[in-house]
């Protein structure tokens, strides 16, 4: 893989990974409409994604794995809410991933291959 490709390519398929799922994806939208000092809590995000808290739980735990969401004891509960600066990073991460390039004048005259098996020179 040529460097310029696989420079991020881990850290992008992390981020797809993590954001694969329909359930962690709803639980970053729902923080990311959260501003201010409004955290929610395991309960608050179960019920307003209808799924039980031990999975909330669970996906939370793969959130905050790659920093994406940050937690903060009050009293006997941990409210949650997105971490903006990682936020930003994925963005900019998923967004490089599916940038589309305009290819260099050397690489146009290379041959790649086409859908249907042949060759086509691009």
């Amino acid at each position: 893989m040529p460097q310029a490709i696989g420079e991020k390519t881990e850290e992008q398929a992390a981020v797809f990974a993590v954001l694969s799922d329909p359930t962690r994806l709803g639980l970053v939208k729902l923080l990311c409409r959260q501003r201010g000092s409004r955290v929610l809590c395991v309960n608050a995000l179960a019920n307003l994604l209808g799924v039980t808290q031990s999975a909330v739980s669970q996906h939370l735990r793969i959130l905050k794995s790659i920093g994406l969401v940050k937690g903060e004891r009050r009293g006997y509960h941990i409210h949650y809410s997105i971490n903006s600066d990682v936020l930003e990073r994925c963005r900019n991460l998923t967004s490089a991933a599916l940038m589309i390039e305009e290819p260099s004048k050397k690489r146009r005259n290379q041959t790649l291959p086409d859908q249907r098996g042949g060759h086509s020179t691009a």
